[in-house]
């Protein structure tokens, strides 16, 4: 069966607007607790978004089990989740988080690997409305790239408030307190993260030499960044942590954290014409890049260096799903991101910004000469300008040679603007790996 990816389901939705093994140590018990480490590195992280007013999803003693995707190994966690979008307290009754079983797709755990979580060595935690929380950190052995599931139950009525509505990657809601079953029985299946935004680790080495502190590479970014085929890991960042884990990687590990959002634009927040249809729906692309860059990048643990893809939405959506005051130039675009390099500079980071890619012929309407032009000024200043610490020339890794304005036909998901697998693939080939040495 072929599965459609979040942003082509997410494109046929728009289109249709427009025109209208390692386990635990043995001797370890459930509920150990791993000694504080000084440092934690992210291995897995996602950004969140509030819902639109028609999104009236509502949790009553339910059980939401996630599943995550890590990118470095470790010797213990912790995880954080959020109610960054809440407007009332976020009362979460019992988490757990476990190793999915092997050679399975479905939302099973290794029960050898069963943790209950705590905080401030409770088991039940009440988030404040905007807050976040960071569970204690507990022992257990996470292989780099492997499945973790985390099991969330929610005793009170919930709005799912804060959310990644384009996870491409399912979650499973079962009624009651089943949070410690190893399969469980869903009433229902979404493609949704909720109040799950982070997972960090006591990294332990996975590179070929293993030596040196870790880090984290934080990627800000779009749907081109987020998207994947359903529930198999393809994001280009995905490939990029295989890559980092190879030869010619860094001699420590580096944890790659998509902070993707489909839709997601540079300068504004998602800003639908009155009575437009993406009203039911703009509000999961989330606020601008320049907004939560102080949330989603700068506060990562163990955050070293950013990876930024920015810039087609801010000159797609003006006109079609934003009204057309939101217009920008290349030049705009150029100011915006000059705000990230600033505020990365501030914090020591290391940030590195990728060519806009190309979409001629797109099927969302994004497409004009104007666009085009202001596609190639950006461009041109990020390769020539030395502003970012280096560049990832997306555009040259993807670009048909024949029309460098369209999408190799090998890379085209079929809607001329995002990447099929083969695509994120190349677009991983693309990073150059001395960054992160």
């Amino acid at each position: 069966m072929k599965h459609l990816t979040v942003r082509q389901r997410l494109s046929a939705l728009l289109t249709g607007a427009l025109l209208l093994g390692a386990a635990l140590a043995p001797s370890a018990p459930a509920s150990a607790q791993a000694p504080a480490p000084t440092t934690w590195t992210g291995t897995w992280a996602t950004a969140p978004t509030t819902v639109p007013k028609t999104d009236t999803t509502t949790f009553r003693d339910r059980t939401i089990r996630q599943i995550v995707h890590t990118s470095i190994a470790g010797t213990a966690l912790r995880i954080r989740l959020s109610n960054e979008f809440g407007k009332q307290p976020l009362k979460i009754g019992e988490v757990r988080i476990a190793r999915r079983a092997p050679g399975t797709d479905e939302p099973t755990i290794d029960p050898a690997t069963d943790r209950r979580l705590t905080f401030s060595g409770k088991s039940s935690v009440s988030i404040p409305a905007g807050a976040p929380a960071l569970s204690d950190p507990v022992t257990l052995r996470v292989p780099a790239r492997s499945d973790l599931v985390v099991s969330l139950h929610l005793p009170e009525s919930t709005p799912g408030s804060t959310v990644n509505s384009f996870a491409a990657q399912r979650s499973y809601i079962a009624a009651g307190n089943v949070t410690g079953d190893t399969k469980i029985e869903p009433q229902s299946v979404t493609e949704r993260w909720y109040f799950l935004t982070g997972v960090s680790v006591r990294a332990t080495s996975t590179g070929p030499s293993g030596t040196g502190k870790a880090s984290a590479a934080v990627a800000l970014g779009d749907s081109i960044t987020a998207d994947t085929t359903l529930g198999t890991n393809h994001r280009w960042t995905d490939y990029l942590a295989q890559r980092l884990q190879g030869p010619g990687g860094p001699r420590h590990p580096v944890g790659v954290l998509n902070k993707g959002i489909s839709g997601n634009r540079l300068l504004h927040d998602p800003n639908p014409p009155a009575g437009h249809p993406a009203e039911a729906y703009a509000a999961y692309f989330g606020e601008s890049g320049l907004k939560r860059f102080d949330r989603d990048v700068a506060a990562q643990p163990g955050v070293r260096h950013v990876l930024v893809l920015l810039g087609v939405n801010d000159l797609g959506h003006p006109g079609n799903i934003a009204p057309l005051s939101e217009k920008v130039t290349g030049q705009d675009l150029i100011d915006g991101h000059r705000q990230l390099i600033a505020r990365a500079h501030e914090r020591g980071l290391r940030i590195y910004g990728a060519t806009i890619t190309p979409f001629k012929n797109d099927t969302l309407g994004f497409y004009t000469p104007e666009n085009a032009a202001a596609r190639q000024t950006f461009n041109h200043w990020l390769r020539t300008s030395g502003e970012y610490d280096g560049v990832i020339d997306f555009d040259a890794a993807l670009r048909d040679p024949a029309d460098p304005e369209r999408l190799l036909a090998a890379y085209d998901s079929g809607d001329h603007l995002h990447t099929n697998d083969a695509g994120r693939e190349a677009m991983a080939r693309a990073v150059p790996l001395r960054f992160f040495k």
